[in-house]
């Protein structure tokens, strides 16, 4: 590969497949940047919140959205969210952000914006970006696309533990039936559905640990790069 091309490896799948763990610990293990892009959508949100911004604004909003001066840094408790040099990876998990943030995603010129800004998330020495549609969108030309996946039992699993951890009741069933709904979704919606890209390589977690995931995707990586 040309020393000029930056390395970019996009991870994407279902809500719960274990992405953003693997990403982090990749971009930890390769010393690469990483792309959280599923939260940048409710970043604008907080930002535009913050700036006074009205929802009806929308070219005002797509504007911030360009320029989000925003950082992710994988850290040993998880990935810190830097907004504007102030953590904000527990402010954009608040449920109003969360609506604000569903109604920001359904702005053309926000969406199209965004889609700029994640691109030039791609810096030497190399990228890993996380999310629903970075192989197939917005990273299309990457050497190295993983479409990670797991039963919806075991993706309901781990949410439960995590939940759990946090102190938070939650029904397993529940959780399977959300999660089938939202893959129904993600897979049949007219924008970037939730697909494999053609040349992705197919990941099936299930029965794997976070580790072996973890030396899997590692391996490929050094193979292609």
């Amino acid at each position: 590969m040309a020393s000029n091309i930056i390395p970019v490896i996009t991870i994407d799948g279902p809500s719960g497949a274990g992405k953003g763990t693997i990403a982090q610990n990749v971009a930890s293990e390769l010393g690469f940047h990483i792309l959280d892009s599923g939260s940048l959508y409710r970043l604008t949100a907080l930002a535009s919140q913050d700036d006074g911004i009205a929802l009806s604004d929308e070219s005002k909003i797509a504007e911030l959205a360009l320029n989000l001066p925003v950082e992710f840094l994988a850290v040993d408790s998880g990935l810190k969210i830097i907004l504007r040099d102030e953590d904000v990876s527990e402010a954009i998990r608040k449920e109003e952000i969360g609506m604000l943030a569903s109604k920001v995603a359904a702005l053309p010129k926000v969406r199209e914006a965004l889609l700029e800004r994640q691109r030039s998330f791609s810096e030497q020495p190399g990228l890993i970006a996380d999310g629903r549609d970075m192989g197939t969108t917005v990273f299309p030309d990457s050497a190295l696309k993983i479409f990670m996946t797991a039963s919806a039992e075991e993706r309901a699993e781990r949410r439960y533990k995590q939940l759990k951890a946090k102190g938070i009741n939650a029904n397993i069933a529940a959780l399977v039936k959300d999660l089938k709904l939202r893959d129904e979704q993600d897979a049949n919606r007219a924008v970037s559905p939730l697909k494999p890209a053609d040349d992705a390589v197919l990941l099936d977690t299930t029965e794997m640990s976070i580790e072996e995931v973890t030396i899997r995707v590692v391996e490929l990586a050094k193979q292609r790069f």
